[in-house]
C-alpha cells in the first residue's frame, strides 16, 4: 500500500518541507541571535544575503504544504477501495489509529504555514526587514508542528493493510453513535442554523467595518475563526443532509465525490481560505505602528478583509442553493 505514488509523493514530500525547515530554523537562531541591520559587520552581510535565499525557499515549502492539505484528502479518498467498510476518506482515515491526527495536523499547518506567508510577504514591503525576526520566531514555532505532522503521516501511510476492516462514514457520522464526529451531527438544526447565520453576519459587519475604517481586526479575525468552527459543524450537521437528500447522512467527504460534482472541495476551501486571511488581519495588526509598513499594511489587511468575505460568502451560497432547491425537506 506505501507504494502507491500519490502516497510515495506526499510522504517523499513531507520529508523535503522537514530537512528545509530544520535549514531554515537554525538560520532563523541566527538571525534571532545576530541580527543587527546598523551593523556593517561581515556576519550581519551574510545574514542579509542569506535570508533572500531561506525566504525564498520558504515560500515554497510552505506554498506545497498548504496544497498538501488537498493532495492528503483527495488520496485518503481514492485509498478506500481497498479497505473493507470504506465508502470515502472517512473510513480511509479510520483506517489505523494514525490517519485522523495527520488530518488535523494537515489542516493546522495549513492555517500556520498561511500565516507564515502573510507576514513574510509583509516583510517584503518594508525596506528595512521590519518583520524579519518575528517570520523566524514564528518559524520556530511552526517547524516542530510540522516535523510532528511528518511522523504522524509517515506512520499513517506505513501503516495501512488492505486486510483491515474500518468503519464506514455512515456509523462513523451517525447522530445516535459516539464519539465527536456523531457529536457534531447530532447538534440540533435550528439552534446552528441560527449560530451560523449570526456568525456569518457577525463576519461581514465587523469586516465591512475593519474595510472602511481600519478598526476591529482582532474582533473581525477571532470571529472569522469562529465562523469557520461553526460552518464546519454545520457542513456535517445539516447542509450535507440536503446535499445527498438523506436525512441520516451527515458525511463530510463523501462530497468530495463525483457522485455530488466534488462540491466538497470548494465547500471546504473555501472555509479554510477564509479562516486563514481573517487569521491573516489579527496576526498583522501589532504592526501597524511601524514606519515602513504603514503605507503598505493597510491595504494588504484590507485584501485579505476580501478574501475572507469572498470565499464566507461562496460557502453561504451554496449552503442556501442546497436548503432552497434540494429535494429533501426537513
Amino acid at each position: 500500500m506505501f507504494f502507491k505514488p500519490a502516497i510515495l509523493s506526499l510522504f517523499l514530500g513531507s520529508l523535503l518541507i522537514s530537512g528545509m525547515l530544520l535549514y531554515a530554523a537554525y538560520f532563523g537562531v541566527q538571525i534571532l541571535r545576530n541580527w543587527d541591520l546598523k551593523s556593517g559587520s561581515e556576519t550581519q552581510l551574510t545574514l542579509e544575503r542569506r535570508t533572500y535565499l531561506v525566504s525564498t525557499i520558504l515560500v515554497y515549502v510552505f506554498a506545497f504544504q498548504l496544497i498538501s492539505l488537498i493532495l492528503f484528502v483527495a488520496t485518503a479518498d481514492r485509498l478506500h477501495p481497498f479497505f473493507t467498510g470504506a465508502m470515502c476518506a472517512a473510513g480511509s482515515l479510520n483506517a489505523n489509529p494514525w490517519g485522523y491526527p495527520a488530518a488535523i495536523f494537515k489542516v493546522v499547518n495549513f492555517l500556520l504555514a498561511g500565516s507564515w506567508l502573510v507576514v513574510n510577504y509583509v516583510d517584503n514591503q518594508g525596506y528595512d526587514y521590519p518583520l524579519i525576526k518575528k517570520k523566524y520566531l514564528l518559524l520556530l514555532a511552526i517547524a516542530p508542528l510540522i516535523l510532528a505532522e511528518t511522523v504522524v503521516q509517515g506512520k499513517y501511510f506505513l501503516g495501512l493493510t488492505p486486510e483491515v476492516i474500518t468503519s464506514c462514514c455512515g456509523s462513523m457520522f451517525a447522530s445516535e453513535g459516539k464519539g465527536v464526529a456523531a457529536g457534531v451531527a447530532a447538534l440540533p438544526m435550528k439552534p446552528l442554523q441560527a449560530a451560523l447565520a449570526a456568525a456569518m453576519g457577525g463576519t461581514f459587519l465587523l469586516g465591512v467595518r475593519f474595510y472602511r475604517k481600519g478598526r476591529g481586526g482582532y474582533g473581525f479575525a477571532g470571529v472569522s475563526l469562529l465562523t469557520f468552527l461553526i460552518s464546519m459543524a454545520s457542513l456535517i450537521s445539516f447542509i450535507s443532509l440536503y446535499i445527498y437528500e438523506l436525512p441520516t447522512h451527515h458525511c463530510p467527504f463523501c462530497i468530495l465525490q463525483g457522485e455530488y460534482r466534488y462540491i466538497g472541495y470548494p465547500l471546504h476551501l473555501s472555509l479554510l481560505v477564509g479562516a486563514l486571511a481573517g487569521l491573516g488581519v489579527g496576526i498583522l495588526m501589532p504592526f501597524r505602528h511601524i514606519p515602513s509598513l504603514q503605507t503598505a499594511l493597510p491595504m494588504v489587511q484590507k485584501r485579505l478583509v476580501l478574501l475572507t468575505l469572498g470565499p464566507y460568502a461562496f460557502f453561504a451560497a451554496i449552503g442556501v442553493y442546497y436548503l432552497i432547491f434540494s429535494n429533501l425537506k426537513m
